[in-house]
């Protein structure tokens, strides 16, 4: 099943794959996450920006949260552009669909811990 935020057929793949693995998969996402975010927000310049949204894009993307995964890459195609007009918006958007995102991981661990 997907929704506009998480693949939840990767989720599933994940879990059958990592097994017992899974809850800290989950956790070392949310925890990595929060660092890119900083990262995305402490930019100095266009390369850090990029590699910072080339990052989280990637572990989005292996997560299955596609929606994140594609504003990261938005970001990481515009900051190829000069001048920078706009990227706060992408970044606000970022901001936004993880809050949804960390919500939707933080329910599936209480759920699988619950199990």
């Amino acid at each position: 099943m997907t929704d506009n935020h998480i693949d939840r057929k990767v989720l599933s793949d994940l879990q059958e794959v990592m097994d017992d693995g899974y809850l800290h998969l989950l956790e070392t996402f949310l925890d990595d996450s929060e660092k890119r975010l900083s990262q995305l927000h402490e930019a100095k310049n266009a390369t850090e920006l990029g590699h910072a949204a080339h990052s989280f894009k990637g572990s989005s993307s292996n997560m299955g949260a596609l929606a994140l995964a594609e504003l990261c890459r938005q970001l990481e195609e515009r900051v190829k552009q000069q001048p920078l007009y706009g990227i706060e918006d992408l970044i606000n958007q970022i901001d936004r669909e993880y809050t949804l995102v960390r919500q939707l991981y933080s329910d599936e661990h209480q759920r699988v811990l619950i199990g």
